[in-house]
């Protein structure tokens, strides 16, 4: 692809923790602090995140606050929020797919649009899934087939 578009060079960045290439945005070329989409960035967020969570909560003033903050918790179960989409691929990994679409077409690719193409790949149904399937139907029959 590089070779078609020799200007998508500059948006080709190595991740600061893993060490793979990926494309960026074009303002952020020539960054070397950019973690990929594909983990490390996240990962990143959430290890600073506990951090900063401990520190406050180690103070006095977080202590006072988790305290108040325990006594009033509800007694009911709560779900866990999902960063998944509704067709289980996280919203990083979209908006990373739609950036790089966009640069590879040369226009802006609207999010609906992403959305479709990975429908329509999610959709798909390998050639050998039906053999497993029929397979594991007659493992339930109780009688030889």
């Amino acid at each position: 692809m590089l070779k078609e578009k020799p200007h998508l060079r500059k948006c080709l960045t190595r991740c600061r923790h893993c060490h793979i290439l990926f494309f960026t945005h074009p303002r952020n070329a020539g960054r070397s602090d950019l973690g990929c989409p594909f983990g490390c960035r996240e990962a990143h967020r959430q290890r600073n995140s506990i951090q900063r969570s401990t520190e406050y909560y180690q103070s006095e003033e977080g202590k006072v606050k988790k305290k108040y903050l325990n006594s009033n918790r509800s007694q009911k179960s709560r779900l866990p929020e999902s960063s998944r989409g509704e067709n289980g691929i996280d919203d990083a990994s979209v908006y990373h797919i739609q950036m790089v679409t966009s640069l590879i077409e040369g226009r802006n690719v609207g999010l609906a649009e992403i959305y479709d193409m990975l429908c329509k790949i999610l959709r798909q149904h390998s050639i050998d899934i039906d053999g497993k399937l029929i397979y594991a139907a007659l493992r339930f029959q109780k009688g030889p087939p």
